[in-house]
């Protein structure tokens, strides 16, 4: 059987998205979540025309990892923007999108991206480990976004977050990112206990959720760690915006520049739905610039800051 898959047009228009959006967003300082989420859909938008190609020259084999199949290890990457379904898309990205953000926005782009991509391969090589001679495509994200939900409850144990949590069935809720951690390190631990038959990568799961801490513990170890969140909150609590939410409009204003600017700041400042006025403040602290040397500018921690030491406020 002939496993090498040189990657057709159509595959290599697949890896120019994903690397391009990631190269934009990175150059654009414009948030990686988004982008990798963005890069996922258009791949998956082009499986669905090309399924065969797609899965078959992008999906990552565990056989790979022989000597003579070597050359075909760039799967490694491309395999973490391929999906088989729509669900399989659409669960992922969803729960990438409420716990990327946050965390990306706690450490900045740089060591988000890199703890996605090393978690993303390292999930891999977990599964395939175990799986050594196997030639069926391991495809999808979760291992690396279980690897961000690792790194996330090293660093940020007692941050909140909004995901689908299994408890017998899935539960869309709000929920300390430890906790969301033990629950899903549980049932996958379970899952391979009794080596239930399914169509999903566990130990890659496991892989990722590992490598993710090992990181975390690596890349993050002096950040203190900080809880704002009360620990009491009523069905549709984590939607409001309470007091330790609030923000120093007047350092924002300082910043506005054109009437697009102002507009999305006066957005923030109407919007009473915590998440929504968080992806505008983060649409808005992407678009500003430096008032002195116009530069874009850095944001952590509720802190801006020109990189060049020309400004610094809070907010």
């Amino acid at each position: 059987m002939d496993l090498m898959f040189p990657p057709s047009v159509v595959s290599l228009i697949a890896i120019c998205i994903m690397i391009g959006t990631i190269v934009v967003a990175y150059l654009k300082k414009f948030s990686l979540t988004y982008s990798i989420i963005i890069g996922n859909f258009f791949v998956f938008l082009i499986s669905l025309f090309f399924s065969t190609e797609i899965i078959n020259e992008l999906g990552f084999r565990p056989i790979y990892l022989s000597l003579e199949l070597l050359p075909n290890i760039y799967t490694l990457f491309t395999s973490m923007f391929v999906h088989s379904d729509f669900l399989h898309i659409l669960g992922n990205m969803f729960v990438f999108f409420f716990m990327g953000i946050a965390f990306e926005q706690r450490i900045g782009a740089k060591k988000f991206l890199l703890i996605y991509l090393i978690t993303g391969v390292c999930g891999a090589l977990t599964h395939s480990l175990l799986n050594i001679d196997s030639p069926i495509p391991l495809i999808g994200a979760s291992g690396a976004i279980f690897g961000i939900l690792g790194a996330f409850a090293y660093a940020y144990p007692r941050d909140e977050i909004v995901m689908p949590v299994p408890i017998g069935i899935m539960f869309i809720m709000r929920i300390k990112v430890i906790y969301a951690t033990i629950l899903f390190a549980v049932f996958e631990t379970i899952v391979v206990m009794f080596s239930v038959q399914d169509s999903t990568a566990h130990f890659a799961h496991l892989g990722g959720l590992a490598s993710g801490v090992v990181l975390a513990a690596v890349l993050l170890r002096n950040r203190a760690e900080k809880q704002t969140q009360t620990t009491t909150m009523g069905p549709l609590d984590y939607m409001e915006i309470k007091k330790g939410d609030t923000i120093n409009f007047s350092h924002l204003t300082n910043l506005v520049k054109t009437p697009e600017d102002k507009k999305i700041l006066q957005r923030i400042e109407k919007e009473n739905v915590l998440q929504v006025r968080d992806i505008w403040l983060e649409h808005f602290l992407e678009k500003i610039t430096c008032p002195v040397c116009n530069r874009p500018l850095n944001h952590l921690d509720r802190k801006i800051w020109c990189e060049q030491n020309h400004f610094h406020t809070d907010y």
